[in-house]
């Protein structure tokens, strides 16, 4: 569960370290993102030749919250910090980098991002 101004780590290879959480997409006034959401962010915090700068705003897909977020099943899923993927574009589903560091929830997944499922590691 993120706010407005949650600072998530990037977990993929785009150039990217630290992203803030600025808005959601088409959601109006909600201010709570949870995993599997496309977020906007702006970026805090990049490497020197990236394929993104410092300042830039992006579209991401949140893939991992430290808060447990409760499944149909009954069980929880929590992990140890707050990660996204930089996406392309709003529209389009795949992600700006070409690898996905670390594991992500399978309700990304389950959202349809499926690329991205296919270049984790690990789906938990």
């Amino acid at each position: 569960m993120l706010q407005l101004r949650s600072i998530l780590t990037v977990a993929d290879n785009s150039g990217a370290k630290k992203v803030s959480m600025i808005g959601m997409p088409g959601r109006g006034n909600k201010k709570i993102a949870n995993v599997g959401e496309v977020i906007n962010a702006s970026v805090i915090e990049a490497i020197p030749f990236g394929q993104v700068k410092k300042g830039e705003k992006v579209s991401a897909v949140v893939v991992r919250t430290r808060k447990e977020h409760r499944r149909k099943d009954g069980s929880y899923i929590r992990f140890d910090d707050n990660a996204c993927v930089l996406l392309q574009s709003k529209e389009v589903k795949d992600p700006k980098g070409t690898r996905i560091f670390g594991p992500i929830a399978k309700e990304v997944k389950d959202a349809g991002f499926n690329k991205i499922a296919s270049l984790a590691e690990e789906v938990y």
